[in-house]
C-alpha cells in the first residue's frame, strides 16, 4: 500500500522569516506590483478575508497618493 505524505505550505521561507518577530503589529515592505494582482483578484472575487483588514492603515508614497486622488476626481461621472 502506498502512503501519502502531505505537507502544510506556509508560504515563501524568506517572508515567513521576516514576519516571525513575535509582534502582532509587524510590518513588511513589498513592491505594490507584487501584491496588487492578488488584491485586485481578491476584491473582484469578493473574498471575505478582505473585511478583516478594511480598517488597517496602509503607507504609500505621496506621489502615488496624488495620482490616486487625481484618478478619483477624473473618474467621477459628469453631472
Amino acid at each position: 500500500m502506498i502512503s501519502n505524505h502531505l505537507k502544510v505550505y506556509h508560504g515563501p521561507q524568506t517572508q515567513t522569516a521576516d514576519l516571525d518577530t513575535g509582534h502582532a503589529d509587524s510590518t513588511i515592505s513589498v513592491p505594490l506590483g507584487q501584491i496588487f494582482p492578488l488584491l485586485a483578484e481578491a476584491v473582484q472575487s469578493n473574498r471575505a478575508w478582505l473585511q478583516d483588514f478594511s480598517d488597517d492603515d496602509v503607507t504609500i508614497s505621496s506621489d502615488l497618493y496624488e495620482v490616486i486622488l487625481a484618478y478619483q476626481h477624473f473618474r467621477r461621472p459628469s453631472a
